[in-house]
C-alpha cells in the first residue's frame, strides 16, 4: 500500500498532493505511469484468469473423482448385502432342512425323548380344540339307516379300527354318527381318556376335537340299546355321555378293550351300537402304555387320534 502523502508540504517541482510520479502531464496524459504498465496488467490478469480456470478443472477432476469413489463404494456395498443375504438364506435353508430331518427320524431314542407313540403309530396331529354347532340327525337320515349295518373305518394315527354299526339296535347313534363322520367332524381329534390296567373298567374314549372329554357337536339325544345287566364286552363300541343326562349322547364315543362293568347312572345305562370287527389290536397298544403319569384314568401315553372317518351303508 503507498503511504499517503503529508499535507504540510508544498508542491514543489510540480507534485501534486497525490504524491510524487502520479499527478497529470502538461498535455493531460497520465505522464506519471511507467512505460508497458498497461501491458503487464493484462498480462497479469490473463495469468490470473488461466491460474483460476485450472485451480476450477481441478476442483471438478476432484470432485467426479470423488463421486466415482462414493459409487463404487456404493455398488461395492449392494454387492456385499446381497452376498450377506444369500448365504443367510442359505444357512436358514440348512438349518431348516437339518431340524425336519431330525424331527422326521425314525430312531426310538428321538421320538421316546419327546412325544412316545405305540408301536406302529404316528406323531398326532395337533388338536383342532374347537367344538360345533350342528344340529341332530333329521327323521329321514335315522330312516335310512334303521335296520341296517353301517361299516364305518376310523383311520387312526395308529392304523383303521374297523366297525359295524347297528342300524337296527340304535338307529339314532348310527345316523348321528354316520353324519359326523360325513361332516369330518372327527378330523384330528384326539382320543382324550383311557383307563387304565388298575381301573374297574377298560376303556379307550375318543371322539372330541377339543381334547377335554366335555367337547359336543351342538346336539343331544337319548339312550338306545343299553345293557340291562351293566355288562360291556370287549370290542364294543358305546356312546359316551355326561352323568346323569339321559340327552348328553353326542360325538363321544369309547371302546372297550376288556369286559368291564358300568354301572348306570340315574338317566341309564350307556348306547351299545356297534362292535368292533378289526383293529382291535390298536386299542390294545394304546390301553398297554397305560395312562400318563401312572395312574387309572386320564390320557393315554400313547396319544392317538382320528384323522377321518368313512361310513358305508350295507342294504
Amino acid at each position: 500500500m503507498r503511504q499517503r502523502p503529508n499535507s504540510t508540504l508544498c508542491c514543489a517541482g510540480g507534485a501534486t498532493p497525490e504524491g510524487p510520479g502520479t499527478g497529470l502531464g502538461r498535455d493531460g496524459t497520465d505522464a506519471g505511469r511507467r512505460p508497458g504498465h498497461d501491458r503487464l496488467t493484462a498480462v497479469t490478469r490473463e495469468q490470473e484468469r488461466a491460474r483460476a480456470k485450472r485451480r476450477y478443472a481441478r476442483r471438478q477432476q476432484a470432485a467426479v473423482a470423488a463421486a466415482a469413489e462414493a459409487k463404487r463404494m456404493r455398488q461395492a456395498a449392494i454387492v456385499v448385502g446381497v452376498l450377506l443375504a444369500v448365504i443367510g438364506g442359505f444357512i436358514v435353508i440348512a438349518k431348516q432342512a437339518g431340524h425336519s430331518s431330525t424331527a422326521g427320524s425314525s430312531s426310538p431314542s428321538s421320538s421316546t425323548a419327546s412325544n412316545p407313540v405305540a408301536s406302529g403309530c404316528t406323531q398326532p396331529p395337533p388338536i383342532p380344540g374347537t367344538e360345533a354347532t350342528l344340529t341332530a340327525p333329521s327323521a329321514a337320515e335315522v330312516s335310512a339307516v334303521s335296520g341296517k349295518t353301517v361299516v364305518a373305518t376310523i383311520t387312526t394315527n395308529c392304523g383303521d379300527i374297523v366297525v359295524d354299526l347297528d342300524g337296527r339296535k340304535a338307529p339314532t347313534a348310527v345316523a348321528s354318527f354316520v353324519q359326523l363322520a360325513q361332516l369330518a367332524y372327527w378330523k384330528d381329534a384326539p382320543c382324550p381318556r383311557l383307563t387304565g390296567a388298575s381301573a374297574s373298567i377298560g376303556v379307550l374314549q375318543c371322539g372330541d376335537p377339543t381334547g377335554t372329554t366335555n367337547g359336543t357337536p351342538g346336539y343331544g339325544f337319548g339312550i338306545e340299546n343299553a345293557p340291562s345287566d351293566d355288562l360291556y364286552p370287549r370290542g364294543v363300541i358305546a356312546m359316551a355321555r355326561p352323568g346323569n343326562d339321559a340327552k348328553g349322547n353326542g360325538g363321544q364315543f369309547f371302546l372297550v378293550y376288556r369286559d368291564s362293568t358300568i354301572p348306570k347312572d340315574s338317566a341309564g345305562g350307556y348306547t351299545i351300537f356297534g362292535h368292533v370287527t378289526s383293529g382291535m389290536d390298536i386299542v390294545d397298544r394304546i390301553a398297554a402304555g397305560g395312562v400318563v403319569g401312572g395312574g387309572a384314568d386320564g390320557a393315554p401315553t400313547f396319544p392317538i387320534s382320528t384323522l377321518s372317518v368313512t361310513t358305508t351303508t350295507k342294504d
